[in-house]
């Protein structure tokens, strides 16, 4: 089972809740937002969602 994260560049405001908690770090800061970059290690524990206050992340079960 795989796991395709995802950030809505225009609902990001670039808190780095979403870096900071990632086990497996799957998003860095790309100009002021997260972007995702290890897609691949994403384990679908949803912490990101979590953290996330404006709803801009999503994580696809595939």
């Amino acid at each position: 089972m795989a796991f395709i994260p995802t950030v809505e560049a225009d609902k990001c405001e670039g808190c780095e809740e979403c870096v900071d908690v990632c086990p497996v770090e799957v998003f860095e800061m790309e100009d002021e937002k997260s972007v995702v970059v290890n897609g691949d290690e994403c384990l679908g524990c949803e912490s990101c969602i979590e953290v996330c206050e404006t709803d801009a992340i999503t994580v696809e079960e595939t």
